[in-house]
C-alpha cells in the first residue's frame, strides 16, 4: 500500500496527463460524429495540449512517451473510422483481388448499375465509399493493394474485422517509423525525442490509427530508405524507397533531389573532394533499382486500360478536385474577374509546371550534401507542392510532421495543429450553400504561412541581425 502510495505520488503528473488524453481518445474513437463541429475541435485542442505537455515535460523519458504513444493507438483499434470513408474503398479493392478481379480495370458503380455483386457486402462497401468514390478507378498503387488484399485475406466477410486489419498494419508501420526514425535521429545527432513530435502526436494517431490512411505505410518505407542511405547500403534503400513509391506516389517527387546527395555527400566527414564520377554512378545505379523496383511491383496489374484508367483518375486531383487548398484558391478568385469559369481546368495545369519548376531549382542551386540537408530540401519542395495544390486532404500534411522530425523547421507541426479547422471547411453542408467556408480555411494557412514564413525568411536574418 505504501509503495502503491508512493509511487502515484512520484508518478502523479504523468498519469493524470495520460488518463485525461486515454478518456478523450475514447470519445474521439467512439463517441463523435463528424458533423458536431464544436465537439470535434474541442476534443481535437485539448489532446493537442496534452500531447504538447507529455513531450515537453517528459522528452528525456523515451520509454514512458513509447508506451503512451501505442497504447492511445491501441484504443482506435475496435473503431469504425468517423471523419473518413474512404476504408470502404479499401476493402472493396482488397476483395476484388481476392475474387480474381484487376482492381485497377472496374469502378465499383459499373458493378452496382448492372446488378452484380463481385464481393462480400458489395453494396454496403458501395453506399459506404459514396457515389464520388465509387464513380472512379482506384488510385492505390500495389503495396497499397497488398495491404487491402491481406484484409480481405483474414476478413472477408465483415467490415469491421478488415478495418481491425487495417489498423494493425498500420500500427505495425508506425513503430517502424518510430525504430528507424529514432536510430536515424541518433545518426544525425538530433534529440531522439523529436520522433515524438511525430508519433506521439494527435493528428497522427487519429489520421491514420484512426481514419486508416496508410500515408503511414508510405511513411515507414520512407524513413527507413532515408536511414539506409545514411548507412552507406544505398542499393537497398533504393528499394526500400519503391516499396513507399508504391504504397503512395508522392515520394516520387523527391527522387531529383538526391542528385547533389550522390555526387557532393559529405555526411561520412570526409576532408577529401567528393568522387563526382563515382558518385554519379551510384546515382544512376539508385534511379534505375527504385524504376526498376517500382515497374515490377506494378507488373501484375500493367495493361493498356490501366494506364488510361489511373492516369485518368490521377489527373482528377489537378484537373476536378477542389479541397482545402490556398494559394489556388486566391488565383481562382483573380481568374473569376476576368474569366468567371473554369478556373481549375487553367490553373491546373500551370502549377505542375511551377512545381517542376522549383523542384529543378532546389535540385540545382540548394545545398543538398547532407542528410538533414537533403531532408530539408524534400520538406521545402512538399510544401511548395501542397501550398499549390487544388486539394489538401489532413492527412497529407503526415509527411511533412515527419520530415520535420529532422529539421529545424517547426511549421509543419503548427499545422497538425490547425488542420483540424478543415473538417470545419463543409459548415454550410445542410444549408442551400454547400460551398466550403473559406473564412474557416483563411484561418488555417493564415497560421501557416505566418510560421512559414517567420522560419524560412525572417528568423534567420533577425538572429544574423542581432548577432551585429
Amino acid at each position: 500500500m505504501f509503495m502503491n502510495s508512493t509511487f502515484l505520488k512520484l508518478n502523479k503528473q504523468p498519469l493524470l496527463l495520460a488518463l485525461f488524453s486515454v478518456l478523450l481518445y475514447w470519445a474521439f474513437a467512439y463517441n463523435l460524429v463528424r458533423t458536431d463541429y464544436v465537439k470535434l475541435i474541442g476534443l481535437y485542442v485539448a489532446l493537442f495540449v496534452l500531447f504538447y505537455r507529455l513531450v515537453s515535460i517528459f522528452k528525456d523519458n523515451i520509454r514512458l512517451l513509447t508506451y503512451l504513444a501505442f497504447g492511445f493507438r491501441v484504443i482506435f483499434v475496435l473503431a469504425i473510422p468517423n471523419l473518413s470513408q474512404d476504408f470502404y474503398r479499401f476493402i472493396w479493392d482488397g476483395r476484388m483481388i481476392l475474387a480474381g478481379f484487376n482492381p485497377y480495370l472496374f469502378t465499383p458503380e459499373s458493378f452496382i448499375n448492372s446488378g452484380q455483386l463481385p464481393v462480400a457486402q458489395a453494396e454496403a462497401l458501395y453506399a459506404g465509399m459514396g457515389v464520388l468514390n465509387g464513380s472512379h478507378f482506384t488510385n492505390y498503387p500495389p503495396i497499397n493493394q497488398l495491404c487491402f488484399f491481406i484484409a480481405s485475406l483474414f476478413s472477408g466477410k465483415s467490415i469491421l474485422g478488415s478495418v481491425v486489419v487495417f489498423k494493425l498494419l498500420i500500427i505495425a508501420a508506425d513503430f517502424g517509423t518510430f525504430f528507424y526514425g529514432s536510430k536515424l535521429l541518433k545518426r544525425l545527432n538530433i534529440p531522439v525525442y523529436n520522433i515524438f513530435w511525430y508519433i506521439l502526436n494527435p493528428f497522427i494517431i487519429i489520421e491514420l490509427t484512426g481514419n486508416l490512411h496508410f500515408e503511414g505505410v508510405m511513411i515507414f518505407f520512407l524513413i527507413w530508405s532515408l536511414y539506409l542511405l545514411h548507412c552507406g547500403r544505398w542499393q537497398f534503400a533504393a528499394v526500400v524507397l519503391a516499396l513507399s513509391i508504391s504504397v503512395k506516389l508522392i515520394p516520387l517527387i523527391f527522387l531529383p533531389l538526391f542528385f547533389k546527395w550522390f555526387l557532393l555527400n559529405t555526411d561520412d566527414g570526409a576532408t577529401k573532394k567528393p568522387n563526382w564520377l563515382n558518385g554519379f554512378w551510384k546515382l544512376t545505379g539508385f534511379y534505375s533499382l527504385v524504376l526498376i523496383t517500382t515497374l515490377l511491383l506494378f507488373s501484375p496489374f500493367l495493361s493498356e486500360a490501366f494506364f488510361r484508367n489511373y492516369a485518368k483518375t490521377v489527373g482528377l486531383w489537378f484537373q476536378n478536385f477542389e479541397f482545402n487548398a490556398s494559394l489556388y484558391y486566391i488565383a481562382r478568385e483573380i481568374g473569376y474577374t476576368f474569366r468567371g469559369y473554369n478556373e481549375i481546368g487553367i490553373i491546373g495545369k500551370v502549377t505542375p509546371v511551377l512545381v517542376i519548376l522549383f523542384i529543378l531549382i532546389v535540385t540545382f542551386f540548394r545545398k543538398n550534401k547532407t542528410m538533414v540537408e537533403l531532408i530539408s530540401a524534400m520538406l521545402l519542395v512538399l510544401s511548395f507542392y501542397y501550398f499549390t495544390a487544388t486539394t489538401i486532404h489532413p492527412w497529407y500534411v503526415a509527411t511533412l510532421l515527419i520530415l520535420s522530425v529532422f529539421t529545424k523547421y517547426k511549421f509543419p507541426l503548427v499545422w497538425s495543429f490547425v488542420i483540424i479547422l478543415s473538417y470545419l471547411a463543409y459548415v454550410n453542408i445542410d444549408k442551400a450553400d454547400k460551398s466550403e467556408n473559406l473564412w474557416v480555411i483563411a484561418i488555417e494557412y493564415i497560421v501557416v504561412y505566418a510560421v512559414f514564413i517567420w522560419e524560412v525568411f525572417l528568423k534567420k536574418d533577425i538572429i544574423k541581425l542581432k548577432a551585429t
